[in-house]
């Protein structure tokens, strides 16, 4: 069974940074890229970041410069750096596995075949 669990939200004051982790079993990350979505109150579920399995990585305009994703070898997981986080930061975020296949779409949350439950981030002094 598929599961994704992120973990390291909570409430930072702007300016400050954050990282989310992402814990993953029941797949085969070769052949999976790993996305990170956001949903801010009464907005749309938006995809800001994702990897793939081979290192490639797309991002979302709005957070280029301040998001960046990888493998965190030694612990088995997948993390989501956020620097200089901005109230509008606030949301949800999820972890997601889209096919490798549709790398390319990544952050096109039509083509995720597996969600985590999300976890809360609030950017406020």
């Amino acid at each position: 069974q598929v599961h994704l669990v992120e973990s390291g939200g909570g409430l930072v004051q702007p300016g400050g940074s954050l990282r989310l982790s992402c814990d993953y079993s029941g797949f085969n990350l070769e052949n999976f890229a790993i996305g990170w979505f956001r949903q801010a109150p009464g907005k749309e579920r938006e995809g800001v970041i994702c990897i793939g399995s081979r290192g490639s990585t797309y991002s979302a305009d709005t957070v280029k410069g301040r998001y960046t994703t990888g493998r965190d070898d030694a612990k088995g997981t997948h993390y989501l750096q956020i620097d200089r986080l901005k109230p509008d930061d606030t949301a949800v975020y999820y972890c997601a596995a889209s096919p490798q296949i549709f790398v390319n779409r990544c952050l096109n949350s039509n083509y995720v075949q597996h969600w985590g439950q999300g976890t809360q981030v609030t950017v406020s002094s």
